[in-house]
């Protein structure tokens, strides 16, 4: 009698790595294993409430330079392996997710300022350059990069571009999309293009740039990037304005629209977000005031811009204050990093956005999804463009499964619905990543879907570039 032997099962991803290791050694590539763990998720889906990081992480290279993304994309394609394209992993919606039989391209050690061009008012730069590096390097020049997420400290621009970043000062400079002027990109096949313009205005051929701001890495690989830059403010200023109830704090933010004056920044806090600030920070916000609107202006005329804005908000029931420089950045220092759990808590976070003069049709409804779903419901805003981060938590009990409670999903499904309603959005600036793709199709048409579906396609057509993301 004879037998056969069943062919070994192939390994596609470890073959690329060791076909990188023979054609290119002087890329530096890590193997699928523990080593690489934290490569399995990214800051918004890492395991939380203690969970270990379990399990083997996908293969990683670290290309150094534009030439060296092409030869890694190649072998890829050519050993049937998809890409999941990297930057520092700060991303809160799974977009730079991975699994071991994928190779993560990060692209963190493509970190040149390549140009300044002071008279131009823009910069060169690679992807891997951090944000708040980029604005270190360009304080000699009088200039600054506007976008500035929240992770400012961390993130990289290639992935601020590939979510479309925002951050506080979208209602003074707008999100990523308006300071980016061109790119260097990484196609699916290894070839590398150049779309965009370096001058301000440039209407030649469709907005290709556009289009990969914010694509979440699935079009392509971002390699280099022509960004605007902004002159200096010659002043900033920090006013706060604590409202009784979070309801006074909204109708303060109507006041700052029908005032004459256009702050940088308007971050609103509801009366919830304030307590949990001070539970975990050790603040007395609350002691001020039930809700919060914290704004920053610049530019000249700030002694008249706050007389204004300081009548329109006290006329609206706020106590105002123009703080310190020193109190202000304290406030900042906050509004970034003052929120946290004091306890062990189930919770989910969203991006949604909505026109800011339906705010108060969202936050009204907190009290009912409370009710409905047992959990609690606040929220922190960019008001100045109508982009709310709600956080619906619920305390872990004994009596809880090991997995988070269904009712906390449903109800943010239920605020994704609430916002859409209200003529909003199911991301602002966080994108689409794994976490949302079912609250994305609750938006988007299916002939909507089907063409962005299409310019996937054409531009990535075996599907190997940031797979299951986005779309």
């Amino acid at each position: 009698m004879t037998t056969t032997t069943a062919p070994a099962r192939t390994d596609r991803a470890a073959d690329l790595v060791d076909a990188l290791g023979r054609l290119h050694p002087d890329i530096e590539v890590r193997p699928a294993g523990r080593a690489t763990s934290a490569y399995r998720y990214d800051a918004g889906t890492t395991p939380r409430n203690g969970a270990p990081v379990e399990g083997d992480g996908p293969a990683v290279a670290f290309p150094t330079d534009a030439a060296a993304v092409q030869a890694v994309v190649r072998l890829a394609g050519e050993h049937g392996v998809s890409i999941v394209p990297r930057g520092a992993g700060s991303g809160l919606s799974g977009g730079a997710t991975a699994t071991r039989d994928q190779l993560v391209v990060s692209t963190e050690r493509l970190d040149r300022i390549v140009e300044v061009a002071p008279l131009d008012e823009v910069a060169v730069v690679e992807p891997g350059v951090v944000n708040a590096a980029l604005n270190a390097h360009l304080e000699p020049y009088g200039l600054f990069y506007a976008p500035d997420p929240a992770s400012f400290e961390i993130s990289t621009i290639g992935g601020n571009i590939a979510t479309n970043a925002g951050g506080l000062r979208c209602a003074g400079y707008g999100v990523t999309r308006e300071s980016v002027l061109g790119l260097d990109v990484v196609l699916a096949d290894g070839s590398l293009v150049s779309v965009g313009h370096r001058s301000v205005k440039g209407v030649n051929g469709l907005d290709l740039t556009s289009l990969f701001v914010g694509s979440e890495g699935v079009l392509g690989i971002v390699v280099r990037a022509i960004v605007r830059l902004r002159p200096m403010p010659v002043a900033r200023r920090t006013v706060s304005a604590f409202f009784p109830s979070t309801s006074a704090g909204l109708d303060g933010l109507d006041a700052i629209t029908r005032s004459p004056v256009r702050p940088t920044v308007v971050e609103f806090f509801d009366e919830p977000s304030l307590a949990a600030i001070d539970a975990f920070s050790g603040t007395a916000l609350r002691d001020r005031g039930a809700s919060l609107v914290l704004v920053e202006l610049d530019g000249y005329g700030i002694d008249q811009q706050t007389a204004d804005l300081t009548t329109a908000l006290t006329s609206a029931g706020a106590v105002v204050t123009a703080e310190t420089d020193e109190d202000g950045h304290a406030l900042w220092e906050l509004r970034r990093h003052g929120r946290g759990h004091t306890e062990p808590q189930w919770f989910v976070g969203e991006d949604i956005a909505v026109p800011k003069s339906r705010l108060r049709d969202v936050y009204s409804r907190f009290a009912e999804l409370e009710e409905r779903f047992d959990v609690r419901v606040s929220a922190v805003s960019h008001a100045g463009d109508g982009n709310l981060h709600p956080a619906i938590t619920r305390a872990v009990r004994d009596s809880d499964p090991a997995d988070r409670p269904a009712a906390l999903d449903e109800a943010a499904t239920e605020l994704v619905r609430i916002a859409l309603a209200a003529g909003g959005t199911v991301t602002g600036e966080h994108g689409i990543g794994t976490v949302k793709r079912e609250w994305a199709a609750l938006e988007l048409s299916p002939r909507h879907l089907a063409a962005q579906r299409a310019l996937k396609d054409a531009l990535d057509p075996a599907g190997l570039l940031n797979p299951g993301k986005a779309i």
